[in-house]
């Protein structure tokens, strides 16, 4: 069942400080990895996530995300909301929500993260709150130095906090919309609708253990997520990386949002043996009509010609060890449209 709401991207920003790369390019049409842009992950996360409407809220060089992506892409139907001059978020939210009749997630154009859209939309719509907004763990941007009677004690490199930060993705609810037709003095929803929300117990946190996050502001931010996607290959389900390939064995990471499954498929040659490092799901045999466990810790074999697919119950990270066949699937059934 397809949850009736409409995605809103926020695409219109200049990224001074991505220069001299947006001179020429959005922001959002950076490229991840050859071909596939920050703009093409978030349109991709909204579809696997059942959402095949979005408006792109357009500015600086707003024709080029208009050529690359056109009136539908891949399934997703596109409109185009465009500001001939900066006039801040809260602007270009009120003037998206006039068109819109269903709820609906918002993302910042400039967020790759693997939060995971259609859990939000569940949780959100089962809960109180006028708006959900994702949060994220911050990591300090400098070494944390603890110390006690003149001695350090502790030092750490740029650790993950326990702090949490707002990761720039939001649901709100149609019954939150006239806030934003109001007038206010500052130009940024933070500070006006959402912050009214926050004072009148309206607004609820999202957050899952463990999903990647990264703002892309600058040169350095999008260097790290680069390399992130060097050896990453997006799925609708999540996502794989190739860690090791040679002539003796191949192992992969498998990421698997919670409420997704693979496809059901076999490996004709292909030996693997699954190692469960987080979450919880399991392993579907439909031939056999049985269902392996997969919890932290389990190692599970699947010998070649044995018909699976891998069920997250919770964000399950797996290591796939196995014979070198990287090519080696065949689908008997999938459940996306890819």
């Amino acid at each position: 069942m397809k949850p009736n709401v409409t995605g809103i991207i926020l695409a219109g920003g200049y990224g001074k400080r991505l220069l001299p790369l947006t001179e020429t390019t959005p922001k959002p049409l950076l490229e991840l990895k050859s071909g596939y842009t920050i703009l093409d992950k978030q349109i991709m996360d909204i579809k696997y996530a059942g959402i095949r409407k979005a408006y792109l809220l357009i500015g600086h060089l707003g024709g080029k995300i208009k050529e690359r992506f056109g009136q539908s892409y891949k399934g997703v139907e596109i409109e185009y909301l465009e500001e001939e001059k900066p006039r801040g978020t809260l602007w270009a939210l009120s003037n998206a929500l006039r068109h819109v009749r269903t709820d609906v997630v918002v993302r910042n154009g400039d967020v790759v993260s693997d939060i995971n859209i259609k859990n939000l939309v569940l949780q959100a719509q089962k809960g109180e709150g006028l708006i959900t907004i994702a949060v994220t763990k911050m990591q300090s941007p400098y070494g944390i130095i603890e110390f006690s009677d003149r001695k350090i004690t502790s030092f750490q490199e740029k650790p993950i906090l326990d702090l949490y930060i707002n990761a720039g993705i939001y649901y709100i609810r149609r019954g939150a919309f006239p806030l934003f037709q109001k007038r206010y003095e500052r130009k940024e929803v933070e500070n006006t609708v959402f912050q009214t929300l926050v004072e009148e117990r309206k607004a609820s946190p999202y957050y899952e253990e463990g999903a990647f996050w990264r703002s892309v502001d600058g040169i350095k931010d999008l260097e790290m997520v680069r390399k992130e996607f060097e050896a990453r290959n997006d799925k609708p389900w999540g996502y794989e990386r190739v860690i090791v390939n040679n002539e003796n064995y191949l192992v992969k990471e498998l990421y698997i949002r919670k409420g997704f499954r693979t496809s059901i498929h076999y490996h004709p040659s292909k030996d693997e043996s699954m190692h469960v490092l987080e979450g919880e799901g399991y392993i579907d045999f439909p031939k056999d009509k049985k269902r392996t466990n997969a919890g932290v810790g389990n190692v599970i074999r699947i010998e070649p010609k044995n018909v699976h697919s891998i069920v997250a119950l919770e964000n399950l990270r797996i290591y796939e060890y196995s014979t070198p066949h990287p090519e080696d699937t065949v689908r008997v059934k999938d459940y996306y449209e890819r």
